[in-house]
């Protein structure tokens, strides 16, 4: 079995079950915060998002990890096998390197459940580029 596999089978589960009671009443202002405090530096997202130092992160669920073209992935990650959903994306954002080692993510982790539910909440909001949706972020 695949080392991360095996590792997401494990841990998956426990960082959903604590993320999921936030998902439900997840803030999306703090989300975007959160994104543009922690993830922006390196992540972009929206209608003009490309590859920076990490990959660009709309539509990010459901996609297969290290499936973008336009950004250079760790051979680890573009092995991973991994598919983008709430239980990957909350075990990957506490202990990127438990996920996926040797990944090229550098990043201390959250695990604070309702940061991650407001984060993720966020993140699916984000309709993939040239969509006609508009992002909840974007309705005041």
């Amino acid at each position: 079995m695949n080392a991360v596999v095996h590792r997401l089978r494990y841990l998956a589960p426990l960082a959903l079950l604590a993320a999921a009671p936030c998902l439900a009443g997840a803030d999306l202002a703090n989300g975007q915060r959160l994104f543009a405090s922690r993830c922006g530096s390196c992540h972009s997202v929206g209608p003009s998002a490309r590859a920076g130092f990490g990959p660009q992160l709309n539509a990010v669920f459901g996609r297969r990890a290290g499936a973008t073209p336009d950004f250079r992935y760790s051979p680890a990650m573009a092995k991973s096998g991994i598919v983008w959903n709430d239980k990957t994306l909350t075990a990957f954002i506490d202990a990127p390197d438990d996920v996926v080692p040797g990944t090229k993510m550098r990043f201390w982790g959250m695990s604070n459940a309702k940061q991650v539910g407001d984060l993720l909440a966020y993140l699916r909001s984000i309709p993939a580029a040239g969509s006609a949706a508009t992002p909840a972020s974007a309705v005041r």
